[in-house]
């Protein structure tokens, strides 16, 4: 797209801007890492049994280079919190071993890849139920990001045929549906829960 997309894309769930980074790739390289990160969440979410509404990539032109962003769309109301706090953290998780898997990783690309509006959307809903995530130490009763980033890193790795399966499509075709991604995955997109948006 030649202008940028709308601020639902562009700003996190508080509605403040996202933080931008430089990502020292090709275009081509760097759409692709973004199609692993979105494809994290998508492909975590539905092993979660996450309704996946949908998931893209978004580019668009911007001060005579480019800028790349994503969402996935999903209903997790009823999903188990721990589980929901996983998903967020699988597109980071995602997009960090895509650049170790095809020999891209240096430690500012990584950097690159920090997605803190995932982790602050993680901690803000799980409080919201009563679960204490933190960022840095571990709560009383509760877990630190880091911990959650283990849950992902382990269920990435597990899935990781069906993320880059994913990613792939992804990066041809900028929007995949969940159908289509529970297709190219053989896991399922459960319906929408009675009475979710």
């Amino acid at each position: 797209m030649a202008t940028a997309p709308a601020p639902e894309y562009l700003n996190d769930h508080r509605g403040n801007r996202k933080a931008i980074f430089e990502m020292p790739l090709s275009y081509e390289a760097a759409r692709l890492g973004m199609a692993f990160h979105e494809a994290g969440h998508a492909v975590v979410a539905l092993a979660y049994g996450v309704h996946v509404v949908r998931s893209e990539v978004i580019a668009w032109t911007e001060n005579n280079g480019w800028a790349l962003t994503g969402n996935t769309a999903y209903e997790a109301r009823h999903t188990q919190p721990w589980h929901f706090a996983a998903q967020c953290a699988a597109g980071q998780v995602a997009h960090v071993q895509y650049l170790m898997a095809y020999g891209l990783w240096t430690p500012e690309r990584a950097l690159a890849c920090t997605a803190d509006h995932d982790r602050e959307q993680a901690i803000d809903i799980l409080a919201q139920f009563g679960y204490r995530l933190a960022h840095g130490h571990v709560p009383a009763g509760g877990k630190s990001w880091g911990m959650v980033r283990g849950m992902a890193r382990r269920k990435v790795s597990h899935l990781w045929w069906e993320i880059r399966t994913v990613a792939h499509a992804m990066d041809e075709n900028t929007v995949l549906t969940g159908d289509e991604i529970a297709a190219l995955t053989g896991l399922v997109n459960p319906p929408l829960k009675r009475g979710a948006a």
